[in-house]
């Protein structure tokens, strides 16, 4: 029987065996060949430790409802993207044929029976990664808009996991003419490095607000995004950003803000904090959404002008992505955007 990756309880993976339904007359049948996961919001979801787990967020009122809790959630499907050949479609499916690759958004698992309307196919010549990079790639995006970054700027991006990594190119490619890039872990901040950011810091090492207003002639960034949900990088977007600046924030902050200052740099400079969900529909600028902003990703990384290149680490079999999956929870520093290739054993 084929098997999928599953949460059982909070904090705890397993691979749990399923069976498979016949296929219906609008189905595709495909066995997976790579799947990747989503580290922030989905393992704010494997940790059950937020308010998102305990008070009902309540979309009529836009607010968490106190004292109201949410409904058990476990078990629970764990993934976020796939790449998978197509073994067998519906007697009525006309838009791909067995051998078709294709891909999308779902749990890892080793086998996907999806609406033939839900199919994408993989293009030719695009690799795997940058196929499992679109999803981040569509939320750095709608980061970049909502910052309003022009030709000229000069950027900051603080924390550089996919959204970050994704964030500092497609800063370039908007127009930014500098961009600072900032994370404490080393591998991630080679990326950044070779993803063409001009200058690299480590913040446990650096004054990082200092530094910046050094690099810029006392001014500071036109723009900061903080794409980590830590306070302290809050704090240091906010020391780094020029007077009537903009801060961006694609992140949810999981524990209280103790390191966050909204004290002499937030007020004195008056800058601006914008909040960026790409799911929240409309977005700012009429004409965009989640759908747009998704295709306008994947043709930049189809295009080669987006690389995902290093952003997939670590690669792990299938067998072993039970286990991968908790010590990357459990240390976020050993890599950057979990993936799966089913092919190893």
């Amino acid at each position: 029987m084929p098997r999928e990756l599953i949460a059982d309880r909070p904090g705890h993976t397993i691979l749990r065996e399923y069976d498979e339904d016949p296929l219906e007359r609008d189905q595709v049948r495909a066995k997976t060949l790579f799947s990747a996961v989503k580290h922030g919001t989905e393992f704010r979801g494997f940790q059950a430790n937020t308010l998102d787990a305990s008070d009902v967020f309540s979309w009529e009122w836009r607010l968490h409802l106190r004292g109201k809790k949410q409904e058990a959630a476990f078990p629970k499907r764990l993934g976020n993207m796939y790449v998978a050949e197509v073994t067998e479609v519906g007697s009525d499916v006309s838009t791909v044929r067995a051998g078709d690759l294709i891909f999308g958004h779902a749990s890892v698992r080793e086998t996907h029976t999806l609406s033939a309307d839900r199919v994408e196919r993989a293009p030719e010549g695009v690799s795997w990664q940058s196929l499992m990079a679109t999803d981040p790639a569509g939320v750095a995006l709608g980061g970049v808009r909502d910052a309003h970054i022009r030709i000229g700027d000069r950027v900051a991006v603080f924390g550089l996991g996919a959204i970050g990594l994704m964030a500092v190119q497609l800063a370039r490619i908007a127009g930014a003419r500098w961009v600072a890039a900032i994370d404490p872990i080393e591998k991630r901040c080679l990326i950044a490095e070779a993803y063409g950011a001009d200058l690299v810091l480590d913040p446990r090492e650096a004054d990082v607000g200092m530094d910046i207003k050094r690099a810029t002639e006392k001014l500071g960034v036109d723009v900061a995004m903080e794409t980590s949900g830590s306070s302290v990088a809050m704090t240091d977007a906010l020391r780094a950003t020029r007077y009537q600046g903009t801060v961006v924030s694609t992140a949810y902050y999981n524990a209280p803000m103790q390191s966050l200052h909204l004290t002499g740099e937030w007020h004195r400079n008056r800058i601006s904090i914008v909040s960026v969900r790409s799911d929240s529909e409309p977005w700012l600028d009429y004409g965009w959404g989640k759908t747009r902003g998704n295709k306008e990703a994947f043709d930049l990384l189809a295009e080669g002008r987006l690389t995902a290149d290093g952003l997939i680490d670590p690669i792990v079999p299938f067998d072993r992505v039970a286990e991968a999956y908790m010590q990357m929870n459990a240390h976020p520093e050993t890599g950057i955007k979990l993936g799966v290739d089913h092919s190893l054993h």
